[in-house]
């Protein structure tokens, strides 16, 4: 189920349970992870796009190895708020993606994130090569902390 704002979200997520946020790049999709009790965001891991069926079994799999209770993608908008055609890229991917799980699934802006993250990195000496190999987990972090405040904001 697709969520249209984070209120619906909140509404359908069970009281407690890990959720994940997705940065979904044209080459990667960085993946972190929340504790149980949807406090912090933790960076988990990147996952190589090939083709849909495959993006989507390893996120199913990361699902359901870790029993997670809601999904949060970052949503690409531009700077003055409008669509893309990255936004309209994410929308169809979570489209596809709701056909094979019951999860339910939210949008999170993501703008900036990855200047976020990056910052983060360098302000943490992190080399070059390092920063290429986490820098989606890292962003999905700063998508998934962000949605995590609004939905404790709400509770």
């Amino acid at each position: 189920m697709i969520c249209g704002t984070a209120e619906e979200f909140a509404a359908a997520l069970p009281r407690a349970g890990a959720i994940a946020g997705l940065d979904l790049g044209t080459k990667t999709i960085g993946v972190a992870v929340s504790d149980g009790l949807r406090q912090v965001a933790s960076p988990l891991t990147v996952i190589r796009r090939t083709k849909f069926t495959a993006d989507a079994t390893a996120l199913l799999q990361i699902a359901a190895d870790r029993g997670l209770a809601g999904l949060v993608l970052g949503l690409p908008l531009n700077m003055d708020g409008t669509e893309g055609p990255r936004a309209q890229s994410t929308r169809a991917f979570a489209r596809n993606l709701e056909r094979l799980t019951p999860l339910p699934l939210a949008f999170w802006d993501e703008r900036l994130s990855t200047v976020a993250a990056e910052r983060a990195l360098l302000e943490s000496d992190t080399s070059r090569r390092r920063r290429a190999e986490v820098i989606d987990q890292v962003a999905a972090g700063y998508i998934l902390q962000g949605a995590l405040d609004r939905l404790r904001y709400l509770q």
